[in-house]
């Protein structure tokens, strides 16, 4: 499918689907590379059963290759951190599947992690592939082609987004409930990582502290906006009630306002990401692919996997 672009690039049409399933095929390549079986075995297996899934989207180290070609960076300089903000992704998605956190069954397509591996495998998998990130960004990141200051500055981005101000912090409060939280945890829990992809993307490139800024109220516009939509296409297609513990915590637009709402706040999310790419005009065609994630988020116009992200 392709996508027109609006404001600043009329007319110009943008293959999403190619460019997106063209970099996926690369991103899988490298990350079998990064997450090869050795011994231990056992924990290696759970680590690839849930990085490797095949119903994964790759949307982090999409946004983060695509973000930082808008600056004019090197793919080659992308890719290390592209793979490791999946590995870090896939993480945070297992340990979120645990029966003491959000006791999901299945995810990507396939049962969760610890569905298959066992709890404790689950946890030791998750545990070991945040680190493993951070090792990836280190040994892999041409030194020739992004200096240090940068490589600092995109594990410190990393670390912000899934510690106790980020992602951490939106698993707390969507355990805990509230129905003032609806926002927060929208913010943190989803938004954090197309944030920190986006942001990490223009660190690499040496992108400007305002552009930094532009690419952060973006990519948390984008990661929400993706969320939102998820939450009314599930609840227009099981067509049941929502729950009323789901309700009371408030854990989604949809739970707490209804599908109506929902669809109001999906196109105030959309029109703020676009608003936030304005200010990238000058870089021509090198803004299609942020412009056309933005449309992608919010309609669904192709499939790329089973289930979201």
């Amino acid at each position: 499918m392709f996508f027109t672009s609006f404001n600043p690039i009329k007319n110009t049409r943008f293959d999403l689907k190619t460019y997106w399933t063209t970099l996926i095929q690369e991103i899988n390549q490298k990350l079998d590379q990064a997450v090869p079986i050795q011994y231990p075995d056992k924990i290696y297996e759970a680590m690839r059963y849930s990085v490797l899934a095949k119903g994964a989207k790759r949307a982090p180290p999409v946004m983060c290759i695509a973000a930082c070609e808008l600056f004019g960076g090197n793919r080659l300089a992308a890719f290390p951190t592209a793979c490791a903000l999946e590995m870090v992704h896939s993480a945070s998605l297992i340990h979120d599947d645990l029966p003491c956190m959000d006791d999901d069954p299945s995810r990507r397509g396939q049962p969760s992690n610890h569905k298959v591996y066992g709890v404790d495998m689950a946890i030791l998998a998750g545990d070991a592939l945040f680190p493993l990130g951070f090792h990836h960004i280190v040994s892999h990141t041409p030194s020739d082609l992004v200096p240090e200051p940068r490589l600092l500055s995109v594990i410190a981005e990393i670390a912000r987004s899934v510690g106790s101000t980020g992602m951490a912090a939106g698993q707390f409060i969507d355990l805990e409930g509230g129905l003032n939280s609806v926002e927060f945890v929208q913010e943190k829990k989803f938004g954090e990582m197309s944030e920190c992809s986006a942001v990490c993307g223009g660190l690499l490139a040496g992108a400007k502290d305002d552009e930094i800024q532009r690419l952060r109220r973006y990519g948390r516009a984008v990661g929400v906006l993706y969320q939102v939509v998820d939450d009314i296409l599930d609840a227009k297609t099981t067509k049941s009630k929502v729950d009323e513990e789901e309700e009371k915590k408030g854990k989604s637009y949809v739970a707490l306002y209804g599908v109506e709402k929902a669809m109001e706040v999906a196109e105030e999310l959309r029109a703020k990401a676009k608003k936030e790419l304005d200010g990238f005009e000058k870089y021509g065609e090198s803004l299609l692919p942020l412009y056309s994630f933005v449309d992608y988020a919010a309609d669904r116009g192709f499939s790329f996997g089973e289930s979201s992200y």
